[in-house]
């Protein structure tokens, strides 16, 4: 047992558990958008600051364990390139959900301050990423100063985020935006029920990261078999499964009528996904992850900050119909990740 787990494995079995772990994380993400919604109401968070990190947190543990798992077997480069991938495809997965809600445009309808302020603390992680990057190459036991620098610059985001008192900014409600309100679904039920919701997510949980495991191991086989780059291989192969959790959550929240919900999860677990460089850093130990970027990661980076700027546009500028039924920011975001993926495959 030891050796399948953990031993070689061959080219076949990499891609067919790569496309089992797909399907296996699709359906728990389908799971995770219903109890996610249920728990957002009945704990009182709200949408948008559970959808950024609690659910954001679940979505992202399969793009974790990869990175961490790619680190620690020495492949800095597809650890990176995961973490990074992961988020520019996970933002283009607005245009997915987007599509998916044919009323309006999605960014009008889930108008959020919170969902915009997580969007300025990922700009924010991602700077300091490419920072860290062009700085001198020195660690700490082993890990660049960055990583904790973007450790506390995520927790004084989220402190912030979710002070509950009146903000000086609102969103201007029209006819066509759906607020965030919880469903009445009774105090007695809420107090039965509250504790097999967070079991069961927690399972998903559970379920997420074992498919992460199995995609890191199948994409190291990937790159050594195959003679694709590990840019490619983590930034579009391992990134589109990472991208998953969150691309699914946001449609069947959407189809829920989640629509908050949907946004916060994918901004939310970009965040979370930045602090994935924290882990693989932490995990690699032939030095500074960050330094371990080359070109194409250092392309990736700079890309994913580009379509970060145009989802927050998108949802300051709430256009209610725009480019290809979509809103200029989801042709803008289209746009911007067929160019990423057309280098790196160059």
């Amino acid at each position: 047992m030891g050796d399948v787990l953990f031993g070689p494995w061959s080219l076949g079995w990499s891609v067919a558990l790569f496309a089992l772990s797909g399907v296996v994380t699709v359906l728990g993400s389908v799971r995770l958008a219903g109890v996610g919604d249920v728990l957002a109401d009945r704990t009182g968070q709200g949408e948008a600051f559970f959808g950024a990190v609690f659910f954001g947190l679940v979505t992202s543990l399969s793009g974790i364990v990869m990175t961490a798992v790619s680190a620690s077997g020495g492949h800095p480069g597809l650890a990176y390139s995961n973490a990074v991938g992961g988020i520019a495809a996970q933002t283009l997965a607005v245009v997915v959900a987007d599509a998916a809600y044919r009323r309006v445009n999605l960014e009008h309808a889930a108008a959020s301050l919170s969902n915009i302020l997580f969007g300025c603390l990922l700009m924010s992680l991602l700077g300091i990423v490419l920072m860290a990057a062009f700085s001198p190459e020195a660690t700490v036991l082993g890990v660049h100063p960055a990583a904790p620098v973007m450790v506390a610059v995520y927790w004084g985001g989220v402190r912030f985020i979710s002070d509950r008192r009146r903000p000086m900014w609102e969103a201007v409600h029209t006819e066509q935006t759906v607020p965030d309100e919880p469903d009445d679904q009774g105090e007695e039920g809420d107090r039965r029920r509250l504790g097999v919701l967070w079991g069961q997510f927690a399972a998903v949980a559970g379920t997420v990261v074992v498919s992460g495991w199995v995609v890191a191991r199948s994409a190291e086989v990937l790159v050594d078999e195959t003679g694709l780059s590990a840019g490619f291989v983590g930034a579009v192969l391992m990134g589109v499964v990472n991208a998953l959790p969150e691309t699914v959550a946001a449609v069947a929240a959407v189809r829920r009528g989640a629509l908050t919900l949907a946004i916060a999860a994918i901004i939310g677990g970009n965040c979370l996904d930045a602090l994935n460089l924290v882990v693989g850093d932490i995990a690699f130990r032939g030095g500074s992850l960050f330094h371990a970027a080359d070109r194409d990661q250092l392309f990736l980076t700079a890309g994913s900050l580009v379509m970060t700027t145009a989802l927050l546009a998108g949802l300051l500028i709430r256009q209610k119909r725009g480019w290809l039924r979509l809103g200029f920011d989801g042709a803008l975001l289209l746009a911007t990740y067929a160019a990423i993926v057309a280098v790196l495959a160059a």
